[in-house]
């Protein structure tokens, strides 16, 4: 197959994931700036990751929470937690991003983390100038609801490159249903956090790190 474009997923793929930890210590402070002094813990676990509209809605309502403000908290409170992290030595660059650095195609990152995030950590590892169009999430219900599976951004990006047979690399099932809805090619990456991982949906290539990427688009 001959791709006219690659777009990649980031946190799992270009960059280490977020340790748990951090993010449950954001979603706690985000009911606490928004006057939730003794939230459910499970109502927090719904907030950290894997939010969908629903479970939202039904959060902010046992608190009576706008949901519109409530998730502009939650995204700033996840943003500031990840950019500390990162700062402190956390969710490092993987080491086989620069083999990306010669492609000769044009290349794009869709993420279901922050806008804000995704800008951060490109220009904290200094490879924001490696791709063409870069898309994360403003903190709206709108983009959430768009976010992946939903192929919203990868449409965005396909479009901005110029792209008709791309693939779309990633690390989760989300990723690999996006690139399905999105009608492209997907590769799914098992980094050593998703070695003995199972899919319901088959990819249509698996890979080990991007090393093995740079083989299938050049």
């Amino acid at each position: 197959m001959t791709y006219d474009a690659v777009v990649f997923d980031n946190d799992g793929v270009l960059v280490d994931t977020t340790a748990y930890d951090v993010l449950h210590e954001a979603a706690w402070q985000a009911f606490d700036e928004a006057g939730v002094e003794d939230p459910d813990p499970e109502h927090v676990e719904e907030i950290v990751v894997g939010v969908t509209p629903e479970s939202l809605s039904a959060v902010c309502d046992a608190y009576d929470l706008s949901i519109e403000e409530f998730w502009r908290i939650r995204d700033r409170t996840s943003h500031e937690a990840q950019r500390e992290y990162v700062q402190s030595g956390g969710k490092p660059l993987f080491e086989d991003v620069p083999t990306l650095s010669d492609l000769d195609l044009p290349m794009g990152v869709v993420s279901s983390n922050q806008q804000e995030t995704v800008d951060f950590l490109l220009d904290h590892f200094g490879v924001s100038e490696l791709f063409d169009t870069a898309y994360g999430r403003q903190p709206t219900m709108a983009d959430l609801r768009r976010k992946k599976p939903d192929p919203y951004f990868i449409e965005r990006a396909l479009v901005d490159l110029d792209a008709e047979d791309a693939l779309y690399v990633g690390d989760r099932e989300d990723d690999i249903t996006a690139a399905v809805n999105a009608g492209i090619d997907s590769a799914f990456i098992r980094r050593p956090h998703r070695r003995h991982h199972e899919l319901s949906v088959r990819p249509t290539h698996v890979v080990d790190d991007l090393h093995d990427v740079r083989g299938i688009v050049r």
